[in-house]
């Protein structure tokens, strides 16, 4: 029988080089983003469906197989917990590439699989590089499939435990440790960890933002899209949005120029949004300039609420990183 591909992205390739099955990239939950969600709240989407799911919404993990299921050999079975779902087939393979998103997601469902012995056995790793994506070289590139064994279990549920905890304690206390079942991981902690706060009350991503907008890029096109530019990697381009808005909108402003429309803009108006966003003319302000000379500190004048993972960033709880770790 053909694999169960769970996946960080949903290509349409595992389908049209007759690959596998069933492909899944269970994008529900956004783990970067926002605060995390409760332990119920993952429980219900990986567990089997009830009256309290919602299809609209797609709220159960069976939701997210789309036209795919009317061609499984497994689609009687969607209604199960997705460990019981994996029983039906010899193998489910897990690709996962480097973006901190898709590795998040990746220990998420390891965690998971850990209290499911029997589903563990079928499990196989590939980790991928996203350059894959060209049709012509998917069919010819057989990434390595790794057998899922307790140290990648273990390793996973301590990165998964510690993103979730309430400081960012436990994800620096991981740098120093063995990380190498899951060789992607370590990477992936640092450019978090530099999203934390820096001495300038800016993370890795907004000082990058100020540093091309000083240089002139002034379209929002470029801080979101350009990806060798800008360097940092952890945000999408709504969340990018969501930090200029930061930058631009508060009592004191680092940005200049981000549409004043943006203000009243419900962010799930993402349209209007975007629109907004690609009329924007951006440079910075004086006070921009100090803090990306290191002269000032953006969080003494404007305030922080934000999640790093399970931390909630505020002005009164504001954990650092310069490039160690510094408590409030």
């Amino acid at each position: 029988m053909k694999p169960l591909i769970l996946t960080g992205w949903l290509l349409p390739d595992f389908l049209k080089n007759d690959f596998a099955d069933l492909a899944l990239d269970l994008a529900f939950f956004d783990f970067i983003w926002g605060p995390q969600p409760s332990p119920d709240e993952l429980a219900a989407h990986l567990g089997p469906r009830t009256d309290s799911h919602s299809l609209d919404r797609a709220t159960h993990w069976s939701d997210w197989g789309g036209s795919q299921w009317k061609h499984s050999k497994s689609r009687k079975h969607r209604d199960l917990s997705l460990a019981e779902f994996c029983q039906h087939y010899e193998a489910v393979e897990l690709w996962f590439d480097v973006r901190p998103k898709a590795q998040l997601k990746l220990i998420w469902l390891l965690d998971y699989f850990r209290s499911y012995p029997q589903t563990v056995g079928r499990l196989k790793l590939r980790l991928v590089d996203l350059e894959m994506r060209a049709l012509d070289k998917f069919g010819r590139w057989d990434p390595p499939a790794v057998q899922v064994t307790e140290k990648e279990l273990a390793t996973a549920s301590a990165a998964w435990q510690a993103w979730r905890s309430p400081t960012p304690e436990a994800c620096f206390d991981l740098l120093s440790k063995d990380l190498s079942a899951l060789p992607l991981l370590k990477p992936v902690l640092i450019d978090l960890l530099e999203e934390l706060p820096s001495s300038t009350g800016l993370g890795a991503s907004e000082m990058r933002m100020l540093e091309l907008i000083g240089r002139g890029y002034s379209l929002t096109n470029a801080l979101f899209h350009l990806y060798q530019l800008r360097q940092t990697r952890i945000f999408g381009e709504w969340e990018y949005g969501y930090l200029l808005d930061g930058l631009a909108h508060g009592p004191r402003p680092a940005v200049a120029g981000l549409d004043e429309q943006l203000r009243t803009l419900d962010r799930e108006n993402l349209r209007d949004r975007h629109t907004a966003y690609l009329r924007s003319e951006l440079s910075l302000t004086q006070f921009g300039r100090a803090v990306l000379a290191h002269k000032e500190d953006f969080s003494r004048h404007n305030p922080i609420d934000r999640w790093w993972g399970g931390t909630h960033l505020t002005n009164d709880n504001l954990w650092r990183w310069n490039p160690a770790l510094v408590a409030p």
